[in-house]
């Protein structure tokens, strides 16, 4: 079965490029203009993935996202011409699984749309051959059915929010680095400004799991080394 790709872009130009790129690669397209008619599709359609403008004439694409993140957990690519890190902590916080600005290279977004949908897949398969688990004082994260609960309440996790509780939740007792989360969750490597994705997706986990920002009692922070959850 195809996946279903949806893209949503005011520019026709680049919404058009990406759709042929996409399509030549065997995906389904749902292409659209602007928000309400996107937003309009992911309630009547199956959608696997988004890539999704930031500067939309009707509706913000980090409302959109918002939008999307209420019942959705499908990858989300913002495109934007914004290149500020702030607009790109906000998009990560929010929910989106990365991030590109304008101009692109369509075969790096394209690689990067199969390195999303690729974590998505991973994420919504069982492995019905070796249960895996982890029950940390009441955060309760199970591999084999890709569920996690706090103190019995389930917990709405992206595919990329779960692989990141799950490496830290996997090393408990360990540090593990900003550059060796980003590297083995992400699959790509550590640049720059990749601290900052870390950080925003962190932050948004943290939230998630009501966690006070002064002593989280879960994902702790090793000033100037990176993450870990004791034991």
């Amino acid at each position: 079965m195809k996946e279903k790709i949806l893209i949503v872009d005011d520019e026709k130009e680049i919404a058009d490029l990406i759709e042929v790129y996409l399509k030549n690669d065997g995906y389904e397209v749902y292409k659209f203009y602007n928000g309400s008619d996107a937003l309009n599709c992911i309630a009547e359609n199956d959608v696997d993935m988004a890539v999704l403008d930031v500067m939309l004439p009707d509706i913000d694409g980090f409302k959109i996202l918002q939008r999307i993140r209420e019942k959705y957990f499908f990858p989300v690519i913002m495109l934007t011409a914004k290149v500020e890190d702030m607009d790109k902590i906000m998009g990560l916080t929010l929910g989106a699984d990365d991030y590109i600005t304008k101009p692109f290279n369509p075969l790096e977004l394209m690689a990067r749309v199969k390195t999303q949908l690729r974590r998505y897949k991973s994420y919504n398969q069982v492995n019905h051959i070796e249960s895996q688990m982890y029950d940390i004082r009441g955060l309760v994260i199970s591999k084999d059915t890709h569920s996690c609960t706090l103190y019995d309440q389930e917990l709405s996790l992206t595919p990329l929010e779960f692989s990141i509780l799950w490496y830290l939740c996997d090393h408990k007792g360990k540090v593990v680095s900003s550059e060796e989360l980003f590297e083995e969750v992400w699959g790509e490597k550590y640049l720059e400004n990749s601290n900052n994705t870390v950080m925003a997706h962190i932050g948004r986990l943290r939230e998630k799991l009501k966690e006070p920002a002064k002593h989280p009692k879960f994902i702790k922070t090793v000033w100037g080394v990176g993450y870990k959850i004791e034991e």
